[in-house]
C-alpha cells in the first residue's frame, strides 16, 4: 500500500493529509473562496460549467487519496451532479478509509457511519440536487421573459463569418471534425451548430 510523505501512523491510528476539491463554474472564477480558511495540504481545481462532465482534477484526487486522508469540499453540489454521482464518491471513498468532509452543510463521513448518517448523505444530496433544478428552472424562466421582451440574444457567437465559412469548407472537404473545432477553440457541438446554421 503506497502512502504520502505527509502519511504517518500516531498511536495506532493512520494519520492522512487533508486534501481539498473545488470545482469552479465560469460564473464563479475564484476558487479560492470555496475552501478559505479551511486548513488543506493540497487542492484540487476543476473549472467547468454544469454541462461539463469532465472532472480531470476529481479524476487525479481520487487516484491521489490513499488511507487516513481526509478530502474536503466546500458543498455537495461542487462534488457532485447528482444524488447517485454523490453516494458513488463517498462512499468509494469511504470504503477506501478516506473521510468525507462537506463544509457547507457541516457533514463528514467515515464508513463507519450510522444509519443516520447515510440517511443525511441522501437528504442533503437530494437537497442540492433540488436547488440545482430550481436555479435551472429560474434561469429558463428569466431567459423566457427576455426574449417575450426582446431583451435576449442569447449567447454571443465564438466565431465571426469569415471563420465559419473557413470552417464549413474544411469539413466539406473531408477534414476531422474533431481537429477542425480544436483548430477554432470551439467544442464539437458548437461545431455542429455552425455546420447546421444555412
Amino acid at each position: 500500500n503506497r502512502f504520502h510523505p505527509d502519511t504517518f501512523t500516531f498511536g495506532g491510528i493512520l494519520q492522512g493529509q487533508r486534501i481539498g476539491y473545488v470545482r469552479v463554474s465560469s460564473f464563479d472564477q475564484n476558487p479560492d473562496r470555496q475552501l478559505e480558511q479551511i486548513d488543506v495540504g493540497k487542492v484540487f481545481t476543476d473549472k467547468a460549467s454544469g454541462k461539463d462532465t469532465q472532472r480531470p482534477e476529481l479524476e487525479r484526487l481520487l487516484a491521489f487519496v490513499r488511507e487516513g486522508d481526509t478530502v474536503v469540499v466546500h458543498s455537495m453540489d461542487r462534488l457532485a451532479r447528482n444524488l447517485d454521482d454523490l453516494r458513488r464518491i463517498v462512499q468509494g471513498l469511504t470504503q477506501r478509509g478516506v473521510r468525507m468532509e462537506f463544509v457547507k452543510e457541516g457533514l463528514a463521513f467515515t464508513g463507519d457511519d450510522s444509519p443516520m448518517a447515510n440517511l443525511m448523505l441522501s437528504v442533503m444530496g437530494a437537497f442540492a440536487e433540488f436547488e440545482r433544478a430550481l436555479i435551472r428552472e429560474r434561469q429558463r424562466e428569466g431567459i423566457a421573459l427576455a426574449k417575450q421582451r426582446g431583451a435576449y440574444r442569447g449567447r454571443k457567437k465564438s466565431l465571426n463569418s469569415e471563420q465559419i465559412t473557413e470552417l464549413k469548407r474544411r469539413v466539406a472537404a473531408g477534414d476531422q471534425k474533431t481537429l477542425v473545432a480544436r483548430d477554432f477553440g470551439i467544442s464539437r457541438e458548437t461545431l455542429y451548430q455552425y455546420l447546421r446554421e444555412d
